[in-house]
C-alpha cells in the first residue's frame, strides 16, 4: 500500500534552478512519489523527438512549445506540473510565471544550490542506467563554464525555496513542502486528497524526427 500524497489547494508550476548535475531531475523524479504532480521532462522530451540531438536554437524552441503546451494541460486540468528544465534565465522565468497565472496556478522555484566543482564532477560519473541520468546531456569543462556564465540567479522578488544540492532527497522535500505551507498551498487536511491525473497525449509521432527536414515552424 502506497502512502498518501499531497495535494496543494490550488495547481502549482514548479521550476527548478541549479547547475548541470545539481540534483534536478533527482528531485523531480522523486518529488512526485509525495505530491500529486506530472513531471514535463525537458531530455526526455529531446530524446524522443531527436535521435541525435543539437542543441540549437530551432531545437531547444520545439522543446519548450511542447513543454509549455502539456503544462498548460496539466494546470487546465488542476493538476501541478514539475518543469524539469533549467529555469536559468530571469526573462524566462517570468515567462513561465505569467503562463501559470493566466492558468490561476503559482509557481514557485526550488534552487539548488552547489558549487560547480562538485556539479561538474557528478556530469563525469553519470549512470546512463539510472532514470536520473538517462536522457541527461553530456559537458565537457569549457560547455559546463560557459553555460554556468549564462545563469541568472533569482532575485528577492522572487518566490524559491533554497535547498542544498548535497543534501538528501529527504531533506530537500522537507524545505519544498515548508515553502508551499508557508504560501498556504498545502494544509494538514490535504494529505488523504487524491486527484486523477490527465493522459499525456501523444505529441511524438512515431519515429524520430527526420532530421533532414528540420524546417519546422511552430506558430
Amino acid at each position: 500500500m502506497t502512502n498518501a500524497k499531497l495535494k496543494t489547494n490550488k495547481p502549482v508550476l514548479i521550476l527548478l534552478y541549479g547547475f548541470p548535475g545539481a540534483g534536478k531531475t533527482h528531485f523531480s523524479n522523486n518529488i512526485t512519489e509525495h505530491l500529486e504532480s506530472a513531471v514535463v521532462q525537458s531530455d526526455r522530451i529531446r530524446s524522443e523527438l531527436f535521435e541525435e540531438p543539437r542543441y540549437d536554437a530551432q531545437e531547444n524552441s520545439i522543446v519548450k512549445h511542447l513543454m509549455n503546451y502539456m503544462s498548460e494541460e496539466f494546470l487546465n486540468a488542476g493538476v501541478s506540473v514539475v518543469y524539469d528544465m533549467n529555469a536559468m534565465r530571469k526573462a524566462q522565468r517570468h515567462e513561465l510565471r505569467e503562463m501559470a497565472r493566466k492558468k490561476r496556478a503559482k509557481t514557485v522555484l526550488v534552487w539548488f544550490q552547489l558549487d560547480a566543482d562538485t556539479a561538474f564532477q557528478r556530469l563525469n560519473s553519470r549512470d546512463r542506467r539510472t532514470a536520473d541520468d538517462k536522457y541527461a546531456m553530456d559537458y565537457t569543462q569549457n560547455e559546463f563554464r560557459d553555460y554556468a556564465s549564462h545563469m541568472q540567479h533569482p532575485a528577492s522578488t522572487e518566490d524559491y525555496v533554497v535547498v542544498s544540492g548535497k543534501h538528501t532527497f529527504g531533506s530537500q522535500k522537507t524545505a519544498f513542502f515548508k515553502k508551499l505551507i508557508e504560501l498556504g498551498l498545502i494544509d494538514s487536511t490535504s494529505g488523504q486528497s487524491k486527484v486523477a491525473k490527465p493522459g499525456l497525449i501523444n505529441l511524438i509521432p512515431k519515429g524520430r524526427v527526420d532530421m533532414t527536414k528540420r524546417n519546422i515552424s511552430i506558430r
